[in-house]
């Protein structure tokens, strides 16, 4: 793997230069050009005067050869303008076009290496569930246990499972939303009993962290509950992966400045400012496959945002003090039913 890292970094710095070499190279003929051009233009003026000189007497007809002589040297002027010039537009042309081709060229490097990081990512995250799903099931067949431990294996394998099919289905969504295939069903939803649903049925799958929840009751909107609560699932499965162990997530649902807070907290490294911006975009990780320990296949916090964006919503992360991260998302449109 990491041969791979050095091999890409080397492919990058490889066209990089050829690319800087095939600009200088054409910069270079350019003025060269130019100066041809210049040198032209001066032979055109020398043999115009010594025409001069053979025509008009300067003695004889001084006025009529000063006011050609004057006619000469201003189109030699005018040329050397219009050479210039049209240098001048040229080259800024050049290196305009030479700017959106160097970074079309990095936007598609950059995104081929996202491309590749993500089907790492994926063939590990397919491969881990359904090795444990194997291995659990051939001790099963294998072995006689007894009933304790085949159901600890049998819900260890469904856990595996559910991890696997909630992948898919975060595959298979992205493609929709990217595609505008897929339309969200909005129907009235108790968006504080999903909320609390899906903290119990995570706090049942992952027993490595804490979730503690305060969810503000009776918040009803419009929404669809399927995508709805893939953003739960995600932004808990998310801190999960990057907080330590035995650590505490804390998931709060409550109304702020007549707007809806969804926040989920963690206790990890949090995110550093410059990687802010970037981690809602499709893909995207921090660092690279070879280096980060997290397992993830950079789709998750993708889906969150194009599906808070779809139900009107906002997604920000800010750092948690004194450390981690705080995913927050606002939701405008929304109501609270009381009894």
């Amino acid at each position: 793997m990491m041969k791979r890292f050095f091999n890409k970094m080397q492919e990058g710095k490889t066209v990089s230069f050829v690319y800087f070499l095939v600009m200088a190279y054409t910069i270079a003929a350019l003025v060269w050009w130019g100066i041809l051009l210049f040198r032209q233009s001066e032979q055109i003026k020398g043999f115009e005067q010594q025409n001069l000189y053979l025509r008009v007497d300067s003695l004889t007809q001084p006025v009529e050869h000063q006011l050609e002589l004057q006619r000469i040297n201003k189109e030699e002027h005018m040329r050397s303008f219009k050479y210039l010039g049209e240098g001048i537009i040229f080259l800024g042309i050049i290196l305009l076009g030479a700017v959106f081709v160097y970074r079309a060229v990095w936007k598609y490097m950059k995104l081929s290496r996202q491309q590749q990081n993500f089907m790492m990512a994926v063939t590990h995250e397919l491969k881990s569930p359904i090795a444990v799903a194997k291995l659990n099931l051939e001790t099963i067949r294998k072995h006689k246990l007894d009933e304790e431990t085949q159901l600890k294996l049998l819900n260890n394998t469904i856990r595996e499972t559910n991890r696997l099919d909630q992948l898919c289905n975060n595959i298979l969504l992205a493609a929709q939303l990217e595609t505008h295939k897929y339309r969200l069903f909005k129907e009235p939803l108790d968006f504080s009993s999903l909320v609390s649903g899906s903290i119990k049925d995570l706090d049942g799958r992952i027993g490595t962290h804490q979730i503690n929840a305060e969810v503000m009751p009776d918040i009803w909107l419009e929404g669809d509950k399927l995508t709805l609560q893939i953003i739960v699932n995600n932004l808990v499965e998310n801190a999960a992966k990057y907080a330590p162990k035995n650590t505490t997530i804390l998931v709060k649902l409550f109304e702020s400045n007549k707007e809806l807070k969804l926040q989920v907290i963690d206790e990890g490294p949090g995110i550093p400012d410059e990687e802010k911006g970037r981690i809602f975009l499709k893909f995207y990780r921090v660092g690279n496959e070879n280096t980060r320990n997290a397992k993830g296949s950079g789709l998750g916090l993708f889906l969150t945002a194009k599906i808070v964006e779809q139900h009107g919503g906002s997604i920000e992360v800010k750092d948690n003090v004194p450390v981690g991260s705080c995913f927050e998302i606002t939701l405008p449109e929304y109501s609270i039913q009381t009894a």
